[in-house]
């Protein structure tokens, strides 16, 4: 470990505005990492396409939620500045100029590159005015049967006032002459959702290349509509239509304290979602003449600043369509996670009866959690096979006596709900806290809880004032005149088909303290509780703040008095002004920090005085980096943590999270090689700059390319050789004590 270093004499102030980075543009370099996974062409093509998705729908919630909360600010001319020394206007600003370089290069990526190399592969997304006489009638063809009688015109004049513009949809603002009075006319047709977004023609009319099979051609839906206007307006001549589309505030308004019913105001609120607050964002062509350009804006109540002009196709999220084509030479390799070697061979429920069924003389789900903690790696190691058996054994084994868990975001089939479901039916107490606040998936979670409700589960909303962001499930279990209590503790929500995407990690235990303290987090959500300390878990808001600056200031006194310190945590955003404080306090004295945040770290690293000592990277890569680890040296006897929070306001003062020791040696060991493959990444890794921009990783000539990702996938197939080389490399210098 390096030797500590003296505070300097001269007085710093570590809340001084200048060493802090600003949240939302931090977020926007983000998702400027996201696009580059579009850019680089190591990444398969469709998975390009996907990637160019993401970055639109990403910067389509950014829109909605934190764009419009600036605006909301600066409507109610808002003063405060951020701890980054910055008013609402001037981040609406800052955000303007970055952003619109880079939604010009996000479209001219997809027009000039990936629509050409589409096209080399057999993906021919044309335009009407290319098709042939054969394609058109077609298309024509269809537009009558199958488009048409979906579609309503609306005019604008005195007698028809300005239609409502649905949130993020898609629509030609278009201009006819009555060929008797010669009087223009303006109207607006909405391109309808419900239809596919991209028209495939058949093979027969497709595009076919020489020895190959047919792929798909097609055209985007609004130019099928925007060539048969005509039949909209009948009689009617057709002057010009103009492709637009439109970002709402889509955050709730939520007054919690004055609700008689939770439920029943979310539901509200919802039905006010759907209808979509105040415009935020409008998208046009850059072709569009300024006279509609003008009406639109007065119309909608927006500025020219509210403006993004495009070249090319509208709403990229969309291209996500083409993930379903049967391509799988221009995608990803599959991945299919692997069961954990200690759950190979176990006892399964017998979901039919009440008996349980032996699979190879296996032992049962609970005795392997008997003999010692258990770390399961999502997707690495499979969600189904670990998670979801396990509530699922508990469900159906007749000496379960209680289930309670915690809900954040669930899937629309979620086996886990109907794990309980069935376990309720069984006349085990079940207990569950449905987060109806979990944003865009309010609407989900009151389904599931009406569902729960319906067959005798017990069920909580969330808490006033709070969002229950923990993920922790506890099974009470009858065992030999004695009751344990099983848990399991999780950095990613209870949803299958994301943990198939999101790197996440869970811990089951059966470890008497840790049983003790989730029941008390369970008793703090369900009734009355004042509880001020736990005996091993940080919950928030509690004590979780607390705990973790002490764990930082014992790092900065070991520090000072001459011994190492040492502190590496992985996490998915890094806000929190106090904390940032505290950790430039430990850089300091020579504490050697890294940090391994995937998106917004407000955080400035490399400042001279202040954060010499501190590293942080971002992995963006083909799964969601979404697992928290927490690792302090402790003078040697190493403390390691996993959990739900990352490190900002929210998570630690507004939200209820769970984060807990990992007290196995061989758990706490496999977590710090995954801490040293992440930081030895050179392929997926993109290191911070004072100045707040990011650059890219790349391997060194005498170094093979490093992905972390990819490292991880040949340990969950016990490919551990290639790990433990690594870690073990001096070359490598990921080493957590050295």
């Amino acid at each position: 470990m390096p030797k500590s270093k003296k505070i300097t004499n001269q007085p710093i102030n570590l809340t001084d505005p200048q060493y802090y980075l600003n949240r939302e543009l931090s977020w926007l370099e983000f998702n400027n990492r996201v696009l580059h996974e579009a850019l680089d062409p190591r990444t398969p093509l469709l998975e390009r396409l996907k990637f160019l998705a993401i970055t639109s729908s990403n910067l389509d919630e950014f829109f909605m939620v934190r764009v419009a909360a600036l605006k909301q600010q600066v409507e109610a001319k808002v003063s405060k500045l951020t701890f980054d020394g910055l008013t609402p206007q001037r981040q609406l600003d800052e955000i303007s100029f970055f952003l619109r370089p880079l939604v010009a290069q996000q479209h001219q990526h997809f027009e000039n590159v990936l629509r050409t190399q589409l096209a080399h592969h057999g993906i021919h997304i044309l335009d009407y005015i290319d098709l042939t006489e054969k394609q058109r009638n077609y298309l024509d063809n269809y537009f009558e049967e199958q488009i048409f009688p979906v579609i309503t015109p609306l005019a604008v004049d005195p007698s028809h006032p300005f239609p409502y513009i649905s949130n993020l949809s898609l629509n030609l603002a278009v201009v006819v002459k009555n060929p008797e009075t010669e009087e223009e006319l303006f109207a607006r047709v909405k391109v309808p959702k419900v239809l596919p977004r991209f028209l495939a023609l058949p093979p027969e009319l497709g595009i076919q290349h020489q020895d190959k099979p047919f792929v798909w051609t097609g055209i985007p839906l609004e130019q099928a509509i925007a060539h048969n206007l005509e039949s909209l307006f009948p009689g009617m001549n057709i002057q010009e239509y103009h492709l637009f589309r439109i970002t709402r505030d889509a955050d709730l308004e939520l007054e919690e304290d004055e609700a008689d019913d939770l439920l029943l105001a979310i539901e509200q609120e919802l039905r006010k979602r759907r209808v979509g607050g105040t415009p935020v964002r409008m998208e046009i062509k850059s072709e569009t003449p300024a006279a509609i350009r003008d009406r639109l804006l007065e119309d909608l109540e927006l500025t020219e600043n509210d403006v993004y002009e495009v070249d090319g196709l509208l709403g990229l999220r969309d291209l996500m369509y083409f993930m379903s084509l049967p391509l799988p030479e221009l995608k990803d390799p599959p991945w299919q996670s692997v069961v954990h070697p200690r759950l190979q061979r176990i006892r399964e429920p017998n979901i039919v009866g009440t008996e349980v069924r032996e699979i190879e003389e296996g032992k049962d789900f609970f005795a392997v959690i008997r003999e010692r903690d258990l770390l399961v790696h999502h997707p690495y190691q499979s969600f189904s096979a670990s998670v979801v058996r396990f509530i699922t054994t508990a469900a159906h084994d007749p000496n379960v006596l209680a289930i309670k868990m915690t809900l954040y975001r669930t899937s629309g089939d979620s086996p886990i709900v109907n794990a309980l479901i069935a376990a309720a039916e069984n006349g085990k107490q079940v207990s569950v806290l449905v987060e109806l606040k979990a944003r865009f998936d309010e609407e989900n979670n009151i389904y599931w809880a009406r569902r729960l409700e319906s067959v005798g589960v017990h069920v909580v909303y969330g808490l006033v004032g709070l969002k229950t962001h923990s993920k922790i499930v506890m099974v009470v279990r009858r065992e030999q005149e004695r009751i344990r209590r099983y848990v399991h503790i999780g950095t990613g929500n209870y949803n299958q088909k994301t943990a198939r995407l999101y790197t996440d990690l869970g811990l089951f235990s059966c470890r008497e303290e840790l049983g003790a303290d989730v029941t008390d987090v369970f008793n703090f959500l369900t009734g009355y509780s004042l509880q001020k300390s736990y005996r091993q878990i940080l919950v928030a808001p509690v004590n979780m703040r607390d705990r973790l600056l002490s764990l930082i200031h014992r790092e900065i006194e070991n520090a000072q008095k001459g011994n190492s310190g040492r502190i590496v945590a992985k996490m998915n955003s890094l806000v929190d002004p106090q904390i940032i404080a505290t950790l430039y306090e430990a850089s300091r004295v020579g504490v050697k920090i890294d940090l391994i945040v995937r998106g917004i770290c407000c955080l400035r690293p490399g400042l001279k005085d202040i954060s010499e000592n501190i590293r942080v990277i971002s992995i963006i890569g083909r799964f969601l980096e979404h697992s928290r680890i927490f690792y302090f040296y402790n003078n040697g006897q190493e403390e390691i943590y996993i959990g739900s929070a990352d490190w900002m306001p929210r998570n630690l003062d507004r939200r209820v999270e769970v984060v807990t020791p990992v007290q196995d040696p061989d758990i706490a060991k496999d977590l710090q090689e995954i801490l040293g493959i992440m930081l030895a990444d050179n392929r997926q890794a993109w290191e911070l700059q004072a100045d707040g921009s990011y650059i890219q990783r790349h391997p060194g000539e005498d170094c093979p390319e490093t992905s972390s990702q990819k490292i991880l996938m040949s340990m969950a197939l016990n490919s551990t050789a290639i790990a433990s080389t690594l870690i073990n490399s001096k070359k490598s210098s990921v080493s957590l004590d050295s």
